[in-house]
């Protein structure tokens, strides 16, 4: 499989897989909590997870949202949250357990079929892979981060057309253009098609953050990425 960046809806880091986001299903994606209970309380221990998975600290993230799976056990969020730090952690089976209890408790809630699609695309498994990725998109249609999610699994399976194809209906929706310009231009890339590629290279460089801003992590690591794709086509002779 190719080195890639999938998008999860977190914005936690793989050690293994890449992830790379700019949001957070902690927040974006509100759910109510049920009968009794402090929301402020469960908003606070959401906020301590997210912080903890941010840091490395996966143990204590998955504690915190087991805490709060016990206080909600119907809240799809929390599962759904548990299974990216499960995924992100290597507890792959955990992590496709929880995503599959998110899907039971809320069939709709797009961001769990993107992240199964992930787990899926991560396992080589790619038909159940792109089924996920439509059905989050047949949920959401400007769900730019499985559109990009689904031309990548496109481009593992070698089918280029058809992932340019995708990149450019996900360029439409004015979201995450630095990178959606550097998936473009590693398709461009793999397929032969190096001017493009190049093209498409500088083009997400002036969309993602500079190696003196740090903040946005997951586009920081996209830029040296991207950066080591250019040295590739530009300096050939200097790779070993």
């Amino acid at each position: 499989m190719n080195i890639h960046s999938f998008l999860a809806s977190g914005n936690q880091q793989n050690n293994r897989y890449k992830f790379v986001s700019n949001s957070t299903v902690y927040t974006n994606e509100h759910e109510k909590n049920g009968k009794g209970g402090s929301a402020l309380g469960d908003d606070y221990l959401r906020s301590c997870a997210l912080n903890s998975a941010r840091q490395g600290d996966y143990s204590e993230a998955i504690a915190l949202l087991t805490e709060l799976i016990t206080r909600r056990p119907q809240n799809s969020l929390d599962y759904n949250n548990r299974g990216l730090i499960y995924f992100q952690s290597g507890e792959m089976p955990k992590a496709l357990g929880d995503y599959n209890t998110a899907l039971q408790l809320n069939p709709n809630l797009a961001s769990a079929y993107n992240n199964r699609a992930n787990y899926h695309a991560a396992c080589e498994e790619f038909a159940a892979a792109l089924a996920d990725y439509d059905h989050a998109i047949d949920l959401n249609p400007s769900y730019v981060r499985a559109r990009i999610n689904r031309g990548i699994t496109l481009r593992d399976l070698a089918q280029y057309e058809e992932a340019i194809e995708n990149f450019e209906v996900a360029m439409l929706f004015g979201q995450l253009e630095g990178h959606i310009w550097a998936e473009r231009g590693r398709t461009y890339h793999l397929w032969g098609d190096w001017n493009c590629a190049i093209a498409d290279y500088r083009r997400a460089l002036t969309q993602l953050p500079g190696l003196d801003r740090q903040k946005d992590m997951s586009g920081y690591r996209l830029r040296l990425q991207i950066e080591n794709w250019l040295n590739e086509l530009l300096f050939p002779d200097n790779l070993d």
